[in-house]
């Protein structure tokens, strides 16, 4: 008897399944087309946005030195202690209170002290100092004075009260009084430092974010989200905080500099930073009767926190610019057309 041979599924002879099977395939490549144009998006946006930041940058020449200048500094904090080694504190009395030059190899370029040893060197040993000392008493006081504010801000009513009653106390005592009284009190150490600053800088983020926060719990966008029934952590976590985070961070940028001068004062009187370590307040003080023969050992670590505190500054004032939406179009103007006649964007000028 004649054998049956296997039929091939064929789109003739099933429309149906030629039917379901184009659908499949078609809606197969739309997905694929979405989602490749999709990713192809993503990428252009993100690439120029990081171009169009790096761009700004360039032409605002003063935050563009203040930038290179602050990357040396922290370079210089990071590394400079590996390649200096032991040079900060090794002494040579035969070569006490040389001025700069450069006869005497590279540690000789900035002088040396009434010990011998190298200003460069401890310049640069000092720089770690510093910021060891500055960058954990602000992040500290970043990261608590931000999360009571913010909590504060959004609830209101008697947690409103009770943070800004806090905030009052700490405020009505100067700052660099607590440190004195507390430093007098317990041993000068880095660490008392780094938490003394901390908490006396508390207030200046508490108060910013209460303040951000207190203006945007109104807004439409967070009503909506609440009643959705999104708890209030994660309303003041994706709705409220990106929104104040460029503020805080030029407060903080700004607040560095307060707290890198209020460690170099500290230091300056003998209750900071503590021999055998070193801090460019320690130097200054360390050379201020040797001013009129050896000005080199009060100068330099003087300039260098000029030089820092000023490109701090410099450089918050761009980011301020640059995270304000509705500033940051001024920042692709020349630098001669950033006065009062950029009052308006030029897509508003007639």
């Amino acid at each position: 008897m004649p054998r049956e041979e296997p039929t091939a599924a064929h789109p003739a002879a099933d429309p149906a399944a030629g039917t379901a099977a184009a659908d499949t395939t078609a809606e197969t490549a739309a997905e694929t087309a979405n989602t490749t144009a999709a990713d192809t998006a993503a990428d252009g946006r993100s690439a120029p946005h990081r171009a169009n930041w790096w761009r700004m940058l360039g032409r605002d020449r003063a935050a563009a030195v203040a930038a290179v200048v602050l990357s040396l500094v922290v370079l210089v904090a990071l590394f400079g202690r590996l390649v200096i080694g032991d040079r900060a504190q090794r002494q040579d009395l035969d070569a006490s209170l040389r001025p700069p030059s450069l006869g005497d190899g590279v540690y000789g370029l900035f002088g040396t002290d009434v010990l011998g040893r190298s200003v460069l060197a401890r310049l640069v040993d000092a720089a770690a100092t510093t910021l060891s000392v500055a960058v954990p008493a602000v992040l500290c006081s970043l990261l608590i004075g931000s999360a009571l504010g913010l909590w504060a801000g959004y609830h209101g009513g008697r947690r409103e009260s009770l943070a800004l009653r806090v905030a009052d106390v700490i405020l009505s005592f100067p700052s660099l009084l607590i440190a004195v009284v507390v430093l007098y009190v317990f041993s000068p150490s880095a660490l008392n430092l780094v938490l003394i600053l901390a908490v006396a800088r508390i207030p200046v983020y508490l108060r910013t974010a209460r303040a951000e926060a207190a203006e945007l719990r109104s807004r439409l966008f967070v009503d909506a989200a609440r009643t959705f029934g999104t708890p209030s952590r994660h309303i003041i976590h994706r709705h409220i905080l990106p929104i104040a985070l460029p503020t805080l961070l030029t407060v903080a940028t700004l607040d560095f500099c307060f707290v890198m001068l209020t460690e170099s004062s500290l230091s300056f009187l003998g209750i900071g930073i503590q021999p055998p370590d070193v801090s460019w307040g320690l130097m200054v003080a360390q050379g201020r009767q040797y001013l009129q023969t050896a000005w080199w050992i009060t100068v330099l670590p003087g300039l260098a926190i000029v030089f820092t505190t000023v490109s701090a500054t410099v450089l918050a004032a761009w980011v301020r610019m640059a995270t304000d939406p509705a500033q940051r179009w001024r920042l692709t103007l020349p630098t001669k057309r950033r006065g009062a006649s950029a009052a308006v964007p030029p897509e508003l000028i007639p």
